[in-house]
C-alpha cells in the first residue's frame, strides 16, 4: 500500500510523489484505452517535483511564482488522470485515493505559497 511521509522538504516529497505515480502506473494493465490516460498521468505527476526543483532556482520572484502557479496546474491535471484511472482501474480505487489526497494536499500546499508571495 503507498504511504507519504508529511515532509517539510517539498522538493522530497514531490519527487516521491513523482515516484508512487511511477509505481501505479509501471502495473497498471496498458489496452488501448488505458495506455493513454497512463501516459497523460506519468507527464502530469512527475513534473510536479521537475516544475518545483525548477521554482527553487527562479531567476526572480515573479519567475518562482509562475512556477508554483504551473506545479499547482500539473497537481490539478494529475487529480482528472486519477479520477480517469478510477474508471480503469477500479480494484485499484484504494491505490488511486492515496494519491490523490498526497495530489490535493500538494494543491493546497502550492497554492498557499502562491498567496504568500502576492
Amino acid at each position: 500500500m503507498i504511504q507519504f511521509s508529511k515532509q517539510y522538504d517539498l522538493e522530497k516529497r514531490t519527487g516521491d510523489f513523482g515516484i508512487e505515480i511511477i509505481k501505479f502506473c509501471k502495473t497498471a494493465q496498458q489496452t488501448v484505452i488505458t495506455k493513454p490516460i497512463i501516459n497523460q498521468l506519468i507527464r502530469s505527476g512527475t513534473s510536479v517535483g521537475a516544475n518545483y526543483c525548477e521554482a527553487n532556482n527562479a531567476s526572480s520572484k515573479k519567475d518562482f511564482k509562475n512556477k508554483i502557479f504551473i506545479c499547482k496546474k500539473e497537481c490539478q491535471e494529475t487529480k482528472h488522470w486519477l479520477q480517469m484511472s478510477s474508471e480503469c482501474f477500479p480494484e485499484r480505487k484504494q491505490d488511486i485515493r492515496i494519491l490523490w489526497k498526497e495530489c490535493q494536499e500538494l494543491t493546497m500546499i502550492f497554492q498557499k505559497i502562491i498567496n504568500s508571495t502576492k
